[in-house]
Protein backbone atom coordinates (compact mmCIF):
# COMPACT_ATOMS: atom_id res chain seq x y z
CA UNK A 1 0.00 0.00 0.00
CA UNK A 2 1.56 3.16 -0.80
CA UNK A 3 2.67 5.30 2.12
CA UNK A 4 0.54 8.94 2.69
CA UNK A 5 2.63 11.67 4.12
CA UNK A 6 1.06 15.26 5.69
CA UNK A 7 3.51 17.51 5.64
CA UNK A 8 3.14 20.50 7.96
CA UNK A 9 4.37 23.81 6.53
CA UNK A 10 7.88 24.42 7.47
CA UNK A 11 8.60 19.98 7.37
CA UNK A 12 7.47 20.99 3.80
CA UNK A 13 9.98 23.77 3.22
CA UNK A 14 12.54 21.80 4.66
CA UNK A 15 12.27 18.93 2.52
CA UNK A 16 12.17 20.67 -0.93
CA UNK A 17 14.90 22.80 0.31
CA UNK A 18 16.89 19.44 1.28
CA UNK A 19 15.85 17.99 -2.55
CA UNK A 20 16.97 21.06 -4.10
CA UNK A 21 19.78 21.35 -2.89
CA UNK A 22 20.72 17.21 -3.32
CA UNK A 23 19.49 17.73 -7.14
CA UNK A 24 22.25 20.86 -8.14
CA UNK A 25 25.01 19.33 -5.54
CA UNK A 26 27.24 20.75 -8.23
CA UNK A 27 26.23 24.33 -7.51
CA UNK A 28 26.41 26.28 -4.21
CA UNK A 29 22.73 26.49 -2.87
CA UNK A 30 22.16 28.58 0.34
CA UNK A 31 19.20 29.48 1.40
CA UNK A 32 17.91 31.99 4.22
CA UNK A 33 14.84 32.63 6.15
CA UNK A 34 14.78 36.29 6.75
CA UNK A 35 11.19 36.30 8.11
CA UNK A 36 7.65 34.93 8.48
CA UNK A 37 4.60 34.88 6.61
CA UNK A 38 3.61 38.84 5.52
CA UNK A 39 0.32 40.32 4.65
CA UNK A 40 0.44 42.36 1.36
CA UNK A 41 -3.09 44.30 1.67
CA UNK A 42 -6.31 42.20 2.26
CA UNK A 43 -5.29 40.38 -0.93
CA UNK A 44 -1.89 38.39 -0.76
CA UNK A 45 -0.42 36.51 2.10
CA UNK A 46 3.26 34.90 1.88
CA UNK A 47 4.37 32.34 3.91
CA UNK A 48 8.14 33.09 4.24
CA UNK A 49 11.05 36.12 3.18
CA UNK A 50 14.17 34.61 2.14
CA UNK A 51 17.45 34.93 0.56
CA UNK A 52 18.38 32.22 -1.73
CA UNK A 53 22.12 32.63 -2.82
CA UNK A 54 23.27 30.47 -5.73
CA UNK A 55 27.38 30.75 -6.12
CA UNK A 56 27.10 33.58 -4.28
CA UNK A 57 24.32 35.97 -6.36
CA UNK A 58 21.36 36.79 -4.01
CA UNK A 59 17.90 36.29 -5.46
CA UNK A 60 15.20 37.52 -2.97
CA UNK A 61 11.91 35.40 -2.82
CA UNK A 62 8.46 36.01 -1.28
CA UNK A 63 7.64 31.41 -0.46
CA UNK A 64 4.48 30.22 -1.07
CA UNK A 65 4.06 26.42 0.73
CA UNK A 66 1.10 24.24 -0.89
CA UNK A 67 1.00 20.75 0.29
CA UNK A 68 -0.68 19.80 -2.97
CA UNK A 69 -1.55 22.05 -6.64
CA UNK A 70 -4.53 23.11 -8.55
CA UNK A 71 -5.24 25.27 -11.26
CA UNK A 72 -6.93 26.94 -8.55
CA UNK A 73 -4.55 27.96 -6.44
CA UNK A 74 -2.03 28.58 -9.20
CA UNK A 75 -4.42 30.88 -10.88
CA UNK A 76 -4.81 32.89 -7.36
CA UNK A 77 -0.48 33.22 -7.20
CA UNK A 78 -1.29 34.32 -10.49
CA UNK A 79 -3.75 37.11 -10.33
CA UNK A 80 -2.26 38.27 -6.65
CA UNK A 81 1.39 38.16 -7.50
CA UNK A 82 2.29 41.55 -8.98
CA UNK A 83 1.11 42.89 -5.40
CA UNK A 84 4.60 41.66 -4.28
CA UNK A 85 7.52 43.73 -4.06
CA UNK A 86 9.84 41.02 -4.75
CA UNK A 87 9.57 37.62 -6.90
CA UNK A 88 7.07 34.78 -6.02
CA UNK A 89 8.79 31.47 -4.94
CA UNK A 90 6.27 28.16 -4.96
CA UNK A 91 7.02 25.71 -2.67
CA UNK A 92 5.32 22.52 -2.81
CA UNK A 93 5.23 18.72 -2.34
CA UNK A 94 5.19 17.23 -6.12
CA UNK A 95 4.95 18.88 -9.17
CA UNK A 96 4.44 16.97 -12.19
CA UNK A 97 5.63 17.20 -15.53
CA UNK A 98 2.14 18.69 -16.92
CA UNK A 99 2.07 20.97 -13.88
CA UNK A 100 5.71 21.97 -14.43
CA UNK A 101 5.02 23.59 -17.68
CA UNK A 102 1.97 25.06 -16.99
CA UNK A 103 4.08 26.79 -13.98
CA UNK A 104 6.78 27.89 -16.48
CA UNK A 105 4.76 29.26 -18.91
CA UNK A 106 3.32 31.45 -16.18
CA UNK A 107 6.97 32.37 -14.65
CA UNK A 108 6.46 30.73 -11.16
CA UNK A 109 9.65 29.59 -10.21
CA UNK A 110 8.82 26.74 -7.75
CA UNK A 111 10.61 23.96 -5.90
CA UNK A 112 9.36 20.76 -4.49
CA UNK A 113 10.17 17.86 -2.03
CA UNK A 114 11.29 15.31 -4.46
CA UNK A 115 13.55 17.49 -6.45
CA UNK A 116 11.74 19.46 -9.56
CA UNK A 117 12.55 22.94 -9.64
CA UNK A 118 12.48 26.00 -11.94
CA UNK A 119 13.88 29.40 -11.49
CA UNK A 120 14.56 32.05 -13.58
CA UNK A 121 17.16 34.78 -12.39
CA UNK A 122 20.24 35.83 -14.35
CA UNK A 123 22.39 34.03 -14.93
CA UNK A 124 20.85 31.08 -13.61
CA UNK A 125 18.47 28.90 -15.17
CA UNK A 126 17.39 25.98 -13.69
CA UNK A 127 14.69 23.97 -14.88
CA UNK A 128 13.48 20.10 -14.11
CA UNK A 129 11.20 18.10 -14.24
CA UNK A 130 10.20 14.45 -14.36
CA UNK A 131 11.22 13.37 -10.61
CA UNK A 132 7.97 11.44 -9.09
CA UNK A 133 7.29 10.70 -5.52
CA UNK A 134 8.20 8.11 -3.18
CA UNK A 135 5.58 8.63 -1.25
CA UNK A 136 1.65 10.60 -1.79
CA UNK A 137 0.53 13.41 0.45
CA UNK A 138 -2.13 13.30 2.36
CA UNK A 139 -4.50 16.17 1.89
CA UNK A 140 -5.22 17.76 4.81
CA UNK A 141 -8.80 17.52 5.65
CA UNK A 142 -11.01 20.27 4.84
CA UNK A 143 -13.56 20.30 8.25
CA UNK A 144 -17.27 20.73 7.44
CA UNK A 145 -17.32 24.72 5.84
CA UNK A 146 -14.84 23.15 2.64
CA UNK A 147 -17.32 19.81 2.04
CA UNK A 148 -19.99 20.31 -0.75
CA UNK A 149 -22.82 21.45 1.49
CA UNK A 150 -20.39 23.50 3.42
CA UNK A 151 -19.10 25.20 0.14
CA UNK A 152 -22.90 25.92 -0.50
CA UNK A 153 -23.16 27.92 2.57
CA UNK A 154 -19.95 29.56 2.32
CA UNK A 155 -20.37 31.10 -1.07
CA UNK A 156 -24.19 32.44 0.38
CA UNK A 157 -22.47 34.05 3.36
CA UNK A 158 -19.80 35.51 0.61
CA UNK A 159 -22.43 37.04 -1.59
CA UNK A 160 -24.69 37.92 1.32
CA UNK A 161 -23.24 38.14 5.17
CA UNK A 162 -26.47 39.18 6.08
CA UNK A 163 -28.21 36.18 5.45
CA UNK A 164 -26.10 34.17 8.67
CA UNK A 165 -28.30 36.37 11.01
CA UNK A 166 -30.96 34.71 9.55
CA UNK A 167 -32.70 31.61 11.18
CA UNK A 168 -31.13 28.42 10.51
CA UNK A 169 -33.87 27.30 8.20
CA UNK A 170 -33.71 30.59 5.55
CA UNK A 171 -29.82 29.99 5.26
CA UNK A 172 -30.69 26.15 4.45
CA UNK A 173 -33.26 27.09 2.12
CA UNK A 174 -31.42 30.28 0.19
CA UNK A 175 -27.67 28.10 -0.06
CA UNK A 176 -29.60 24.90 -1.28
CA UNK A 177 -28.49 22.13 1.51
CA UNK A 178 -30.38 20.02 4.34
CA UNK A 179 -31.13 22.13 7.19
CA UNK A 180 -29.42 19.35 9.71
CA UNK A 181 -25.83 20.71 7.87
CA UNK A 182 -26.26 24.08 9.09
CA UNK A 183 -25.26 23.93 13.27
CA UNK A 184 -22.20 21.93 12.34
CA UNK A 185 -21.64 24.34 9.66
CA UNK A 186 -21.25 27.47 11.80
CA UNK A 187 -19.28 25.82 14.75
CA UNK A 188 -16.61 24.27 11.74
CA UNK A 189 -16.73 28.35 10.45
CA UNK A 190 -16.32 29.72 13.89
CA UNK A 191 -13.28 26.71 14.73
CA UNK A 192 -11.65 28.00 11.37
CA UNK A 193 -11.92 32.20 12.55
CA UNK A 194 -14.32 33.26 9.90
CA UNK A 195 -17.70 33.72 12.22
CA UNK A 196 -17.77 35.92 15.50
CA UNK A 197 -20.68 35.10 17.24
CA UNK A 198 -21.73 38.42 19.26
CA UNK A 199 -24.27 37.09 20.84
CA UNK A 200 -27.74 39.21 20.92
CA UNK A 201 -25.83 41.87 18.00
CA UNK A 202 -25.91 38.49 16.09
CA UNK A 203 -23.03 36.93 13.99
CA UNK A 204 -20.00 38.38 11.66
CA UNK A 205 -17.82 36.96 9.07
CA UNK A 206 -14.45 38.08 9.67
CA UNK A 207 -11.31 37.32 7.67
CA UNK A 208 -13.57 37.40 4.08
CA UNK A 209 -10.73 38.01 2.13
CA UNK A 210 -8.70 34.31 2.89
CA UNK A 211 -12.32 32.69 3.34
CA UNK A 212 -12.79 33.77 -0.34
CA UNK A 213 -9.64 32.45 -1.54
CA UNK A 214 -9.83 29.10 0.59
CA UNK A 215 -13.70 28.93 -1.57
CA UNK A 216 -12.00 29.45 -4.94
CA UNK A 217 -9.08 26.92 -4.55
CA UNK A 218 -12.36 24.31 -2.98
CA UNK A 219 -14.57 24.55 -4.88
CA UNK A 220 -13.32 23.37 -8.22
CA UNK A 221 -12.03 20.22 -6.05
CA UNK A 222 -15.15 19.23 -3.94
CA UNK A 223 -18.59 20.77 -5.31
CA UNK A 224 -18.27 22.28 -9.08
CA UNK A 225 -17.67 18.20 -10.38
CA UNK A 226 -20.74 17.17 -8.67
CA UNK A 227 -23.22 19.65 -9.98
CA UNK A 228 -21.95 19.42 -14.12
CA UNK A 229 -24.65 18.08 -15.69
CA UNK A 230 -23.27 17.57 -19.01
CA UNK A 231 -21.50 19.61 -21.76
CA UNK A 232 -22.81 20.44 -25.39
CA UNK A 233 -22.25 21.83 -28.64
CA UNK A 234 -24.25 24.34 -30.44
CA UNK A 235 -24.22 26.61 -33.58
CA UNK A 236 -20.81 29.17 -33.72
CA UNK A 237 -21.45 32.49 -31.06
CA UNK A 238 -25.09 31.39 -30.49
CA UNK A 239 -24.95 32.26 -26.90
CA UNK A 240 -23.99 36.00 -27.77
CA UNK A 241 -27.80 37.44 -28.49
CA UNK A 242 -29.18 34.38 -26.11
CA UNK A 243 -29.81 35.43 -22.60
CA UNK A 244 -30.38 32.89 -20.63
CA UNK A 245 -33.61 32.29 -18.70
CA UNK A 246 -33.22 34.88 -15.88
CA UNK A 247 -35.27 32.73 -12.97
CA UNK A 248 -33.93 29.09 -14.43
CA UNK A 249 -30.27 29.91 -15.90
CA UNK A 250 -27.43 32.52 -15.62
CA UNK A 251 -24.61 32.87 -17.50
CA UNK A 252 -21.00 31.81 -15.23
CA UNK A 253 -17.32 32.10 -16.23
CA UNK A 254 -16.08 33.41 -19.71
CA UNK A 255 -19.75 34.27 -21.00
CA UNK A 256 -20.37 36.41 -17.83
CA UNK A 257 -17.12 37.82 -17.53
CA UNK A 258 -17.81 38.95 -21.69
CA UNK A 259 -21.56 40.38 -20.47
CA UNK A 260 -19.80 41.93 -17.68
CA UNK A 261 -17.93 44.09 -20.00
CA UNK A 262 -14.58 42.48 -20.39
CA UNK A 263 -12.88 41.89 -23.60
CA UNK A 264 -12.95 38.29 -23.57
CA UNK A 265 -14.09 35.96 -26.17
CA UNK A 266 -15.48 33.00 -24.75
CA UNK A 267 -14.01 29.39 -25.64
CA UNK A 268 -16.24 27.65 -23.13
CA UNK A 269 -19.85 28.70 -22.33
CA UNK A 270 -20.88 27.92 -19.15
CA UNK A 271 -24.38 27.96 -17.86
CA UNK A 272 -25.90 27.25 -14.44
CA UNK A 273 -29.18 26.25 -14.50
CA UNK A 274 -32.06 24.76 -12.77
CA UNK A 275 -32.29 20.70 -13.69
CA UNK A 276 -35.45 20.19 -14.31
CA UNK A 277 -35.29 23.29 -17.36
CA UNK A 278 -32.57 21.66 -18.86
CA UNK A 279 -33.94 19.72 -21.74
CA UNK A 280 -35.91 23.54 -22.74
CA UNK A 281 -32.73 24.78 -22.62
CA UNK A 282 -30.82 22.55 -24.82
CA UNK A 283 -34.31 22.53 -27.25
CA UNK A 284 -34.47 25.90 -27.20
CA UNK A 285 -30.77 26.74 -28.29
CA UNK A 286 -30.06 23.55 -30.51
CA UNK A 287 -27.79 22.19 -28.36
CA UNK A 288 -26.66 18.37 -28.68
CA UNK A 289 -24.31 16.47 -26.35
CA UNK A 290 -20.82 16.13 -26.85
CA UNK A 291 -18.48 15.54 -24.56
CA UNK A 292 -15.77 17.67 -25.48
CA UNK A 293 -18.43 20.23 -26.78
CA UNK A 294 -17.36 24.14 -25.84
CA UNK A 295 -20.59 24.71 -23.64
CA UNK A 296 -20.74 23.53 -20.00
CA UNK A 297 -23.97 23.48 -18.06
CA UNK A 298 -23.59 22.96 -14.36
CA UNK A 299 -27.20 22.55 -11.52
CA UNK A 300 -27.73 25.86 -10.02
CA UNK A 301 -26.88 25.25 -6.32
CA UNK A 302 -28.86 27.99 -4.66
CA UNK A 303 -32.38 28.92 -4.11
CA UNK A 304 -33.12 30.45 -7.82
CA UNK A 305 -33.80 34.55 -7.56
CA UNK A 306 -31.07 34.60 -4.61
CA UNK A 307 -27.65 34.95 -5.07
CA UNK A 308 -27.57 36.34 -8.24
CA UNK A 309 -25.57 39.28 -10.27
CA UNK A 310 -26.73 41.03 -13.11
CA UNK A 311 -29.54 40.12 -15.04
CA UNK A 312 -29.02 36.79 -16.76
CA UNK A 313 -25.80 36.72 -14.95
CA UNK A 314 -24.34 34.42 -11.64
CA UNK A 315 -23.23 36.22 -8.97
CA UNK A 316 -19.45 37.83 -9.64
CA UNK A 317 -17.96 35.71 -6.45
CA UNK A 318 -18.97 32.46 -8.99
CA UNK A 319 -18.05 34.00 -12.18
CA UNK A 320 -14.61 34.27 -10.62
CA UNK A 321 -14.06 31.18 -9.12
CA UNK A 322 -15.24 29.73 -12.68
CA UNK A 323 -11.85 31.73 -14.40
CA UNK A 324 -9.69 31.22 -11.84
CA UNK A 325 -10.54 27.64 -11.81
CA UNK A 326 -9.28 27.64 -15.41
CA UNK A 327 -5.58 28.67 -15.17
CA UNK A 328 -5.63 30.09 -17.93
CA UNK A 329 -3.68 33.27 -18.18
CA UNK A 330 -6.66 35.54 -20.27
CA UNK A 331 -9.57 34.32 -17.48
CA UNK A 332 -7.09 35.13 -14.73
CA UNK A 333 -6.80 38.51 -16.56
CA UNK A 334 -10.40 38.53 -16.50
CA UNK A 335 -11.36 37.42 -13.49
CA UNK A 336 -8.85 40.38 -11.49
CA UNK A 337 -11.08 43.04 -13.57
CA UNK A 338 -14.24 41.14 -12.05
CA UNK A 339 -11.99 41.04 -8.67
CA UNK A 340 -11.52 44.79 -8.83
CA UNK A 341 -14.81 46.09 -10.32
CA UNK A 342 -17.07 44.34 -8.27
CA UNK A 343 -15.84 41.93 -5.62
CA UNK A 344 -13.52 43.86 -3.19
CA UNK A 345 -16.77 45.42 -1.75
CA UNK A 346 -18.11 42.14 -0.97
CA UNK A 347 -14.52 41.10 1.52
CA UNK A 348 -14.03 44.31 2.75
CA UNK A 349 -13.63 44.43 6.83
CA UNK A 350 -16.33 45.67 8.22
Amino acid sequence: MEKKVLYKEDDLFDAALKAFRENFADTPIHVDVLGPGKKFGPDMVVDKQVILTIDENQFPYYAKIKNNLTRANVGLMIHRRKLLPEALLLVTYYVNDIMAEFLKENRIEFIDATGNAYINRRPFYIYKKGNKPREKVQNTPPGQAFRPAGLKVVFAFLCDPLIMNKNYRTIAQTAGVALGNIGRLMIDLKRQGFLLDKGKKGRLLIDKQRLLERFVEEYPRRLRHQILLGRFRGDPEWWWNKSADYENALWGGEVAAAKMGNYLKPQTMTVYIKQEWLNDFLLKNRLKKDANGEVEVLRMFWAPNTLAGKKGLVHPILAYADLIATGDQRNIEAAKAIYEQDIVRFIRED
